[in-house]
């Protein structure tokens, strides 16, 4: 990797004070385990380790960098100091279709991974402001659910508008629990994965049925500020509500109307891509891979109609882990995953964690497609945000915005918003005529 040219000279200069403080970093947190400490790791965890680490400076030369191949981004690219490569593995330019020639648009898929689709800079960089405006304002707030609801009892105007009009104001914690009730769960114990059943439209009648234990406020929450709670601000879920204690959709409660900013992107990207070079020239795999109504491709760019989904608020040190998606009945069509703000390291592998992932490197107004029963059922995850790597149209301010723009680019420099969403259900299944 060439060093950066601004922000991380200080992790690659010996001599520097940077340098040295993250050495010893290293050593201290490293100096206790065994020199073989990471000979049971799975390939998988084997990437998520080598790039989140910050000693030494991970070497992204087996990184995907489709932003490389777009003269464009040259100043961003410099600027965040992070590059990849284009040729680390094998890539396909595909055709895009209905897009305005006047729309920057690219788009690539992944020989190794069947159903991936790349759409780097699909997203403009006005279309980039709106979709952080909107998240942070008009989505991040009741009755849409987040991470911190459960703890906190937020404003019903929302957090951020909290916090734009009065940083200060402090946000109260929920009641804490009944001294009876065991806070073991609550302390730094090991966290436990979850491996469910994947969804399917033969096991809806049984997923709707079962009980969601409501989540259980932190009897540790402080009153803090808005301005405190903010970086704290991790999701909010869009659509049907998704139960994080049993990582499944909460079918029984109220399915929450979508953004049309949300929409709009995630039906324009489906609906941009041929999908007959995705799936058609090398053929689509068994039908019995794509599971019962779920083989329709043909017709995605007019059937595919979002319907759940994430948003999340990455902070610079988060990481997600490496995971498979089993909760959406509908496990084939489209998964858009829109990045905003600063870049990501995104590892996509195979059906196991013992496939070696791709590392792809996505900046700000890139857009991932995960499709089909190969590329939707593989573990991915994101081990790194890379800091100070936001493109600076996100940092400055435009005429037009009259200052406004100001408290959205100071949150933006440490964090990563990822908009991602789905289609719970396969085309014509009726979860109301499903019986319990």
């Amino acid at each position: 990797m060439t060093s950066p040219s601004h922000s991380y000279n200080h992790l690659f200069d010996p001599t520097s004070r940077g340098h040295k403080h993250a050495k010893r970093h290293y050593y201290k947190t490293t100096k206790n385990r065994a020199e073989d400490f990471n000979t049971d790791w799975t390939p998988f965890r084997v990437a998520e380790k080598k790039y989140k680490a910050h000693f030494p400076p991970p070497d992204l030369s087996d990184v995907l960098d489709l932003a490389l191949l777009d003269p464009s981004r040259s100043a961003e690219i410099e600027r965040g100091g992070w590059k990849g490569r284009t040729d680390t593995v094998n890539i396909k330019e595909i055709s895009l279709q209905n897009v305005p020639t006047t729309k920057k648009s690219r788009a690539f898929t992944v020989a190794n991974i069947h159903g991936l689709v790349i759409l780097p800079s699909f997203v403009s960089d006005e279309s980039q402001r709106n979709l952080i405006r909107w998240s942070l304002l008009n989505h991040a707030r009741h009755p849409n659910e987040t991470n911190l609801d459960t703890h906190y009892i937020l404003p019903s105007s929302g957090l951020w508008s909290t916090y734009l009009h009065s940083p200060e104001t402090t946000i109260q914690p929920r009641a804490s629990l009944p001294s009876t009730i065991s806070t073991s769960s609550d302390s730094s114990s090991p966290r436990h994965l979850i491996s469910n059943t994947p969804a399917s439209p033969a096991t809806f009648s049984l997923l709707r049925g079962a009980p969601r234990p409501p989540p259980m406020p932190s009897v540790h929450a402080q009153p803090l500020s808005a301005k405190q709670l903010l970086p704290r601000l991790r999701w909010a879920n869009i659509g049907w509500s998704y139960h994080w204690g049993t990582k499944q959709y909460d079918f029984a409660s109220e399915v929450q109307p979508i953004g049309e900013p949300f929409r709009n992107v995630c039906t324009e990207v489906v609906r941009s891509i041929c999908w007959y070079d995705v799936f058609g020239r090398a053929g689509a795999g068994p039908l019995d891979d794509w599971g019962e109504g779920n083989a329709n491709w043909q017709a995605w760019n007019e059937t595919y109609e979002p319907d759940a989904g994430i948003v999340n608020f990455y902070q610079t040190k988060d990481t997600l882990m490496g995971h498979v998606d089993h909760s959406e009945l509908c496990a084939t069509s489209p998964l858009v995953s829109i990045s905003l703000g600063n870049a990501a390291i995104f590892l996509i592998g195979g059906l196991t964690r013992d496939v070696t992932p791709i590392p792809i490197l996505l900046r700000s107004g890139d857009v991932v497609v995960m499709s089909g029963p190969t590329c939707r059922r593989a573990y991915h995850g994101v081990p790194r945000i890379l800091e100070e790597t936001l493109p600076l149209y996100l940092e400055e301010d435009v005429d037009a915005d009259r200052g406004m723009w100001a408290p959205y680019a100071r949150y933006m420099r440490t964090t990563r918003i990822n908009v991602n969403m789905r289609q719970v259900f396969p085309k014509g299944f009726d979860p109301c005529l499903v019986h319990t």
